[in-house]
């Protein structure tokens, strides 16, 4: 899993950049031959949460801002993140 810092508190400014590291990091797991099928990100400026999803050569972005508080959904996310992996 990835997690980005948004820049100046914009979420879409901080999506290329997690983008790139989560290609980076499958690049990575690939020429260690980890099999690793899919690869989570987030960006987040600190209030509030973007999550993306990197499998084979695609990403989805959940287009949903999520906002901290409530704290609850956003480990949730977390949490499950690390489980699937």
């Amino acid at each position: 899993m990835i997690v980005g810092k948004a820049k100046r508190d914009n979420l879409n400014e901080g999506l290329g950049q997690c983008i790139a590291q989560m290609i980076a990091a499958q690049l990575f797991n690939q020429a260690n031959q980890v099999n690793i099928p899919t690869i989570y990100g987030a960006v987040s400026n600190g209030t509030q949460w973007r999550f993306l999803k990197l499998e084979e050569s695609t990403v989805i972005i959940d287009l949903m801002d999520y906002a901290l508080p409530p704290v609850d959904q956003i480990l949730g996310f977390l949490v499950w993140m690390v489980q699937e992996g």
